[in-house]
């Protein structure tokens, strides 16, 4: 398969697992999605008020610079990680 299956696969296969990952997990899980799927954070950072929406856009910034193809195979591994409960 190649990189974008892969990660349409780890798309599905997050949805499936048997145990919801820590929010640290899920956060990583969300901007490396975000990263593979739309690049780079663009927007301003949400208010004070707005936690999670800050986690989120905090962990996704984090992330600036990485290449699209590198944040999918990062998505892919750990999600199989996941899967695999390693």
């Amino acid at each position: 398969m190649s990189l974008t299956e892969d990660f349409q696969q780890a798309q599905v296969d997050v949805k499936q697992l048997a145990q919801r990952p820590d929010n640290d997990t899920l956060l990583r899980l969300y901007a490396l999605y975000k990263q593979g799927s739309q690049g780079d954070v663009t927007g301003s950072r949400p208010g004070v008020f707005d936690l999670v929406g800050r986690a989120k856009y905090d962990a996704w910034k984090g992330l600036a610079g990485t290449t699209r193809d590198d944040a999918q195979q990062r998505y892919v591994d750990l999600v199989k990680q996941l899967r695999t409960g390693a």
